[in-house]
């Protein structure tokens, strides 16, 4: 389960960035999250309702989780598409010469803290 390694980073990260700017509390975490980034939002909010009871800083915060659309560009018609809808074949000229350009990333939106 690789949502507990994602969880203990975003929670590192926010604790350097709250040493920072001299935060005591965060309350709510928003993290964007690509459709195709092969992460499992139920095993993310698990991990960290786990994780955080671990942080003075972190305990009781809420984290939100937002998608991110998968978006592929096809390199011979220059167009983009959805990925999940139609995968590595472009629907506009059927060709393979294409690459993903969003939406498998895993990224802190926004942190409310005080």
């Amino acid at each position: 389960m690789h949502e507990l390694g994602i969880v203990f980073h975003i929670i590192k990260t926010i604790e350097e960035v709250a040493g920072e700017q001299k935060l005591t509390k965060v309350s709510k975490v928003v993290l964007e999250v690509g459709e195709v980034s092969t992460v499992i939002p139920e095993y993310l909010e698990d991990c960290w309702k786990w994780a955080c009871k671990k942080s003075e800083l972190m305990e009781g915060s809420e984290l939100k989780i937002e998608t991110i659309k998968a978006v592929t560009y096809c390199e011979d018609c220059q167009k983009t598409y959805e990925t999940v809808k139609y995968a590595k074949i472009c629907p506009y000229c059927k060709s393979e010469n294409t690459y993903l350009i969003e939406g498998n990333e895993v990224q802190i939106k926004e942190i409310e803290a005080a």
